[in-house]
């Protein structure tokens, strides 16, 4: 997710891996989904509560309350296809990747790598952090500032005021094996926001995961 400063930040969430293609996706599953999909009822929104509300218990990880994120994703979007994948969490951190891959057009066959970044999800003294590499460039960190529900999923939200986009990064815990990775924020002062749905796959066959 990086073509200039403001492309570079976008993909971040994607898978989310997680580019920011300038495809405005909205909270739904993608064409062909199953019908068993979460709904998303307005109304469903709850007030978020701080991390230090939902602390571990004593002699857990910060990062317990994101285990739910191991093992991999993946989603498609028009000619957009991403996935991203994560660790289980060892020392303090978990490592994931994340690609985004659009059909190759010269030769018009097979696919190319259109945007790739490296993430992690760690523990420092004042928090836990959501840092990104996009595609080789510097890395760009998001603080964990809430939990709470969004669109009636479990909402996990990461902020990083310094940027105009993007903002802040939401990973949306939905039903049935869905991941929905939301950047917010503002591109020439106008609100912005791009959501990428994902499902759990198996990290070798790419065959849906039972949840």
């Amino acid at each position: 997710m990086n073509r200039s400063k403001h492309g570079t930040s976008t993909r971040l969430a994607t898978a989310l891996a997680f580019a920011c293609v300038g495809v405005a996706v909205a909270q739904t599953p993608p064409p062909g989904a199953p019908s068993t999909a979460p709904a998303a009822p307005p109304s469903a929104n709850a007030p978020a509560t701080s991390p230090s509300t939902s602390a571990p218990a004593v002699g857990g990880s910060a990062l317990d309350r994101f285990s739910w994120l191991r093992g991999c994703w993946a989603g498609k979007v028009a000619q957009f296809d991403f996935v991203e994948s994560w660790l289980a969490e060892r020392g303090g951190m978990m490592v994931g990747i994340g690609q985004t891959i659009v059909p190759n057009t010269k030769p018009a066959s097979g696919f190319k790598t259109q945007d790739y970044q490296y993430l992690r999800l760690e523990e420092r003294p004042d928090g836990v952090y959501y840092v990104a590499i996009p595609s080789g460039k510097k890395e760009i960190a998001f603080k964990f500032t809430s939990v709470g529900e969004e669109l009636g999923r479990e909402a996990y939200t990461f902020t990083n005021p310094t940027d105009e986009f993007p903002k802040k990064i939401v990973y949306m815990r939905g039903k049935e094996g869905w991941l929905f990775a939301k950047v917010a924020g503002e591109v020439a002062k106008h609100p912005k926001e791009v959501t990428y749905p994902m499902q759990h796959v198996d990290c070798l066959t790419g065959t849906l995961l039972s949840e």
